[in-house]
């Protein structure tokens, strides 16, 4: 059988370097055809060399790279465009999307329409838009495989389990950097002590977002859109440890948990192997003289979690419109403008005003995303 050719979107990215781990260590089952990177030029231009047969895209170049034929790159007002023309115009079996936010919908969309399967890790394609990627998986015969050690640990029980043996779906948090600072100390936290997670190796925005817990708001989001559960039926438990990554309770009442060591080369390597799965180098998790703890999230700690239950209650419109204000809140948290705990406050402003509960189309979505972030500035104090 031909190695399984990959298309790595984020290449120089956390979820990137460690897809990129997978397939070093099974050179015989994949080949890389296509890498990104938004401004990592040097990291890009290793993986380059590396992989000399991939065509490649800085995509957030000014002018277009001419590194060698079949380099693709663009202006960086047209990052989505020459992200889409990678993944359609490169010949691949599967996308393995690692960009971070927004920006990543459109190359989700490109990847399946152009018949490929897509591994995700992108949050906000679920997000943002999952009506039109599973009207594309569908319509092209393609899969989505979940790649955020959460999902893809519940892909892999209720694959085990079946859908209709369960009734409620658990993912887990770490609870972030403050999980157990006192909260009078809250408003005073830095970006610095934000971004610093205690168990996982991330992106800097998605670090802060498992602080405030937007992130896990995120996920209930996506949890409830890929496996089709209500949002009453998805819970969230605060797990210091992060071994166990996601839980299914079945109809009478026993749970499943898919536990682990946290390494995100597991859910990358099952994602690339499915619908196989493969003996693994990582992950192996020894439990003797362990302790696994785990207690609700606190409403006053994260209020943002349950302000993602209520905009996946509400509808489409409200789940873009939290991920677009919980950006603009971030950002201004990092530049000094607004405390940590103003956070959640921009965000609810911007969920306040009325929102379309669907949004058929990427002009829509991406509409009520500009109007979203313009409500979350206004909200900004000067």
């Amino acid at each position: 059988m031909p190695p399984k050719k990959i298309i790595i979107l984020g290449a120089t990215g956390s979820i990137g370097r460690q897809t990129l781990d997978v397939v070093r260590a099974f050179p015989d089952l994949f080949e890389i055809a296509g890498l990104s990177a938004h401004s990592d030029r040097a990291g890009l231009s290793a993986l380059a060399k590396e992989f000399p047969a991939a065509k490649i895209l800085l995509s957030g170049s000014e002018r277009p790279s001419q590194a060698r034929t079949g380099v693709f790159g663009g202006p960086a007002q047209d990052v989505s465009a020459a992200l889409c023309a990678l993944v359609t115009e490169t010949e691949a079996d599967m996308v393995v999307n690692g960009i971070a936010g927004s920006g990543g919908l459109a190359p989700s969309l490109a990847s399946l329409s152009a018949g490929k399967d897509l591994a995700l890790a992108n949050k906000e394609s679920v997000v943002m838009g999952y009506g039109l990627l599973r009207a594309c998986a569908g319509k092209a015969g393609k899969s989505i495989i979940p790649v955020d050690s959460e999902h893809a640990a519940l892909f892999q029980l209720v694959s085990r389990v079946g859908v209709e043996e369960i009734a409620e779906l658990t993912i887990t948090a770490s609870g972030g950097a403050f999980r157990d600072l006192p909260l009078e100390l809250l408003s005073e936290v830095t970006p610095d002590q934000a971004s610093s997670h205690p168990n996982w190796s991330m992106g800097r925005k998605i670090t802060i977002d498992s602080a405030s817990m937007a992130n896990k708001g995120l996920e209930v989001i996506e949890a409830v859109r890929l496996f089709g559960f209500a949002p009453s039926c998805v819970k969230v438990l605060v797990h210091p440890q992060s071994y166990v990554h996601a839980l299914v309770r079945t109809t009478d009442g026993s749970l499943y948990a898919q536990i682990s060591d946290p390494d995100m080369r597991v859910p990358i390597q099952n994602a690339l192997t499915w619908p196989e799965q493969l003996p693994c180098a990582w992950g192996r998790l020894d439990l003797a003289g362990k302790s696994l703890d785990f207690r609700r999230p606190g409403p006053e700690r994260y209020p943002l979690l349950a302000l993602a239950y209520r905009a996946i209650t509400a509808g489409e419109g409200h789940t873009v419109a939290y991920n677009a204000a919980d950006e603009i809140a971030v950002a201004a948290f990092e530049a000094g403008r607004i405390r940590f705990t103003d956070i959640p406050s921009i965000v609810e402003a911007a969920l306040s005003l009325d929102w379309p509960s669907r949004l058929d189309d990427l002009g829509s979505i991406f509409e009520v995303d500009s109007r979203s972030r313009a409500a979350a500035a206004r909200a900004i104090p000067e």
